[in-house]
């Protein structure tokens, strides 16, 4: 093995790195306020809209992320929108994201008890107070540990968007291994630093869950 090659790619390859932690936290913000939102609407809006969000999750979870993509950035021109490849990524990164975590936030609303609803309620809280500061937090409480299982896995997955030249870290790791003909050397380290990144992901969800959500979240 030689890796004479790494000083002079140390740059490419943290700029990958910023990349694709970019790439999840913009993910991790919209693609989860928009699973809280398709949740509440799957289980309290109309008809229409309830059975909209339950296509839209079906669609997005039984079709490959790597579709998604294409279809955003190469068929969407076809309609005249066009997104440059961060933004296609960023929002096909969100929907899958949310097709997923709707279920997860879904069912921590689930384990809600109705009787707390019902007795905010009757203390005068209107069903929009009562959902946002009694029935989320404890749900979220519920499902953390899920969420963030999801969000290490969907920081994983964005190496697809390599595909439409998003220089995230797997895009610069096949510029290094093109111009290196170090193949091995080149995705050794690399996944060294998909390792850390998701270890490091995952302390830092973890302990800002147990700030924000309370010592019960593990």
């Amino acid at each position: 093995m030689a890796f004479g090659w790494l000083p002079g790619a140390v740059g490419d390859i943290a700029h990958g790195a910023a990349t694709t932690i970019l790439l999840i936290v913009v993910t991790t913000v919209a693609g989860t306020l928009l699973s809280i939102l398709g949740a509440a609407g799957r289980r309290n809006g109309p008809v229409l809209l309830r059975q909209a969000i339950g296509w839209y999750v079906e669609v997005m979870r039984n079709t490959p992320f790597l579709v998604q993509l294409f279809f955003i950035f190469f068929g969407l021109p076809s309609l005249g929108i066009r997104l440059d490849p961060i933004l296609a990524a960023m929002l096909a990164m969100t929907l899958n994201m949310a097709a997923y975590t709707i279920e997860i936030v879904g069912a921590g609303l689930d384990a809600v008890p109705r009787g707390q609803a019902e007795a905010a309620l009757a203390l005068g809280l209107r069903p929009r107070q009562v959902f946002i500061k009694i029935v989320l937090p404890q749900a979220l409480k519920v499902i953390y540990p899920a969420l963030t299982s999801q969000i290490v896995i969907m920081m994983l997955e964005s190496a697809v968007v390599s595909q439409i030249a998003v220089r995230e870290l797997t895009y610069e790791a096949d510029m290094l291994q093109a111009r290196t003909f170090r193949a091995f050397e080149t995705y050794f380290v690399v996944t060294l630093v998909y390792l850390g990144l998701s270890i490091g992901l995952r302390r830092l969800l973890v302990a800002g869950g147990r700030q924000a959500l309370g010592a019960g979240v593990s």
